[in-house]
């Protein structure tokens, strides 16, 4: 007998149109300051080799490195979230595959067959009474593809009869042949970003002030840098997505539970 897909319902729908349009102006607004951001970068990279062509000594080299490092340290702000790790815990967890069993594999293969879907990338086994999907979320998932790890509770398998942990993981991969699980890690990973630029700077900072350890010269250029910093700050926070968290994720999640 085919599963038949759940649609999602309206207000589920109004939300992620709702979570989308935040987002969009989100990479709108990041990709007009980062245009802007390699614009000022070259400016002050050939303003500084200028500098020192114009007038070859040991001050204007001073200077012409501390003008180039005003863009370069803006760049730097605006793209150091891409190279930060995220770390996810799984102990609590326990991958088996398919030697380990056998009829389980054999069932989820009769589900990804029925819901024409793909196989997950990995299945966990746990201790709750739950059976979740989820992926590793990060930056680069909101544009390449991502596969699916299923997650399966032994306080499920234990309580539940076969027919029913049957229907359970056939709901489980309906998110796996949707979209529905895309619009939470759109809004997570705006959120992710936003916060590292905001209050995830202290490797930043300790390179700033080990620059301005230099010289005078460079505390004076290091301090230009940052003060446009604390503007693009000033624009991150004036969008509030960080409000918009709860709000959006919430609904989005109830309707996939």
């Amino acid at each position: 007998m085919p599963i038949t897909p759940v649609k999602p319902s309206p207000a589920f729908k109004t939300q992620a149109r709702r979570a989308i349009l935040v987002v969009v102006f989100f990479l709108a607004t990041y990709l007009v300051l980062l245009l802007l951001a390699v614009g000022l970068t070259m400016l002050c990279i050939l303003g500084g080799v200028a500098l020192i062509v114009i007038h070859p000594s040991l001050l204007t080299l001073v200077l012409g490195i501390g003008l180039a490092s005003v863009g370069v340290f803006i760049l730097i702000f605006l793209v150091k979230f891409i190279f930060k790790s995220h770390k996810v815990d799984r102990l609590h967890l326990q991958e088996i595959r398919r030697e380990d069993e056998p009829a389980l594999f054999q069932l989820i293969d009769e589900i990804v067959t029925k819901v024409g879907t793909r196989f997950p990338k990995k299945v966990y086994l746990a201790t709750n009474v739950n059976a979740s999907v989820f992926y590793d979320s990060n930056f680069w998932s909101m544009f390449l593809p991502v596969r699916k790890n299923l997650m399966i509770g032994m306080g499920l398998v234990d309580t539940i009869t076969k027919d029913e942990f049957k229907a359970i993981l056939a709901h489980e991969f309906g998110h796996f042949s949707q979209r529905t699980m895309k619009v939470g890690s759109y809004v997570y990973n705006v959120n992710q970003v936003i916060h590292n630029m905001l209050y995830d700077n202290e490797s930043y900072e300790n390179l700033a002030q080990r620059w301005t350890n230099v010289s005078w010269y460079f505390y004076l250029f290091v301090s230009l840098a940052l003060a446009i910093n604390r503007g693009i700050q000033w624009v991150l926070r004036k969008q509030k997505i960080l409000r918009y968290q709860l709000e959006l994720v919430k609904p989005v999640q109830k309707e996939m539970s």
